[in-house]
């Protein structure tokens, strides 16, 4: 008999909570669901997420990345690692340290592809990290990345431009992807996309590539207030659909419709927390697909 084919491992370095799902609660389980291998570094250990207002817990120093990858690569399996996923960043020795990893990662394996969601802010909360954070996460990470997943307001935040057309978004995206990775498939999502000319009550997320732009829209919910730990999900689901497909449009309608389906569930139950596990049989299956359409033709660059 032969051997069955074993999953891919992915190297996820992002906060935890207890109770809740953000950060690594809310990516790994995901992931898992789809069928990787997670290994989770944790850059830190809180009882819930800060948007309750307190929490019990710690940050754990950033040398602790470096420590919990020494002892993965006593393993000897960092060549088995396939791809990096990172989320918040709460210091710049933790950006530092996270970068370090990566570059450990792919000394082993040249292929491994990361995937940064570069945790800054949002619209209505501003920058909720420390103000060096944004320049930092720019100059450190963000040249290293395969896939990037900002929301809008870190897309104006990472490049200096409005958004508020579609055009802007595309524009906005393609000055992003000239800071990438060169040798990368240079993706990057827009997540939480609200501009002029879409259709009233919707939401979208664009994908942006040196091949194309596609958008995905779905309903949006009345979620008040939004739901912590989603971005952290779009961009395991995202990632995830991207490597076992290796189609851009495919991921991100798939992870579009599992996180539609996810939020719709949350809604329903009326709870804070989003309904990470209640929802499982959508990430690999979404009931309801919503179309990724193109929105160029040729090259965006």
């Amino acid at each position: 008999m032969s051997r069955p084919e074993l999953p891919v491992n992915i190297l996820s370095i992002q906060s935890w909570v207890s109770y809740g799902h953000v950060g690594n609660a809310a990516a790994v389980f995901p992931l898992q669901r789809l069928g990787f291998e997670v290994w989770s570094i944790n850059t830190v250990q809180f009882s819930n997420h800060t948007g309750y207002g307190s929490w019990t817990g710690q940050v754990y120093a950033p040398e602790v990345v470096a420590e919990i990858v020494d002892g993965i690569e006593a393993r000897g399996v960092l060549p088995a690692c396939s791809a990096v996923l990172s989320g918040y960043m709460g210091s710049e020795g933790t950006v530092a340290a996270v970068v370090g990893a990566l570059q450990r990662v792919r000394a082993a394996n040249p292929a491994a592809l990361y995937c940064c969601d570069p945790v800054m802010g949002d619209v209505g909360r501003g920058v909720f990290v420390r103000p060096e954070l944004p320049e930092r996460i720019a100059a450190l990470a963000v040249p290293h990345a395969d896939l990037l997943t900002p929301n809008q307001f870190e897309l104006e935040l990472l490049t200096g431009l409005e958004v508020r057309t579609l055009e802007d978004a595309l524009a906005a995206a393609r000055v992003l992807r000239g800071r990438m990775r060169a040798d990368g498939p240079g993706i990057v999502l827009v997540t939480s996309l609200l501009r002029d000319g879409a259709p009233q009550d919707s939401i979208e997320t664009l994908a942006v590539t040196g091949e194309g732009a596609w958008l995905c829209r779905t309903p949006l919910l009345p979620l008040d207030p939004p739901r912590n730990g989603t971005g952290d999900a779009i961009a395991a689901l995202f990632f995830g659909h991207y490597l076992r497909s290796g189609r851009v449009d495919t991921a991100l309608s798939l992870s579009m419709s599992a996180l539609y389906a996810l939020l719709e569930r949350t809604h329903a139950a009326g709870t804070r927390e989003i309904q990470l596990i209640a929802a499982q049989d959508e990430y690999v299956l979404p009931g309801r697909v919503f179309a990724a359409e193109p929105v160029t033709a040729g090259p965006t660059d």
